[in-house]
């Protein structure tokens, strides 16, 4: 695909900078500007809980079940946290 594009004169000096720098050539500055971006956008867009799965079953917790218990383990941990002196705290929650 061809692009055409119509740049300020800070965005300009900024693509200049990088195609320079780095040596590679304004399509690939670009074309990696534009990977960079994608994946900033994609990962803010993403359902934070699935953004969690990339820490549950590593290594190191001592735990054996948790990649087959992470629902049941996460409602556990998050259910004593509301807990406060041994009763249940009263917590506000948005519809």
């Amino acid at each position: 695909m061809r692009v055409n594009a119509r740049l300020d004169a800070e965005t300009q000096r900024q693509l200049e900078y990088l195609d320079e720098a780095t040596g590679s050539g304004i399509s690939d500055v670009l074309k990696a500007s534009l990977q960079y971006y994608y994946s900033q956008v994609r990962a803010s867009r993403a359902p934070r809980l699935a953004r969690l799965g990339a820490f549950i079953g590593k290594q190191g917790s001592g735990r054996s079940d948790v990649a087959t218990k992470t629902k049941e383990i996460l409602t556990e941990s998050f259910g004593a946290k509301t807990k406060t002196n041994g009763r249940s705290s009263e917590r506000v929650r948005s519809k």
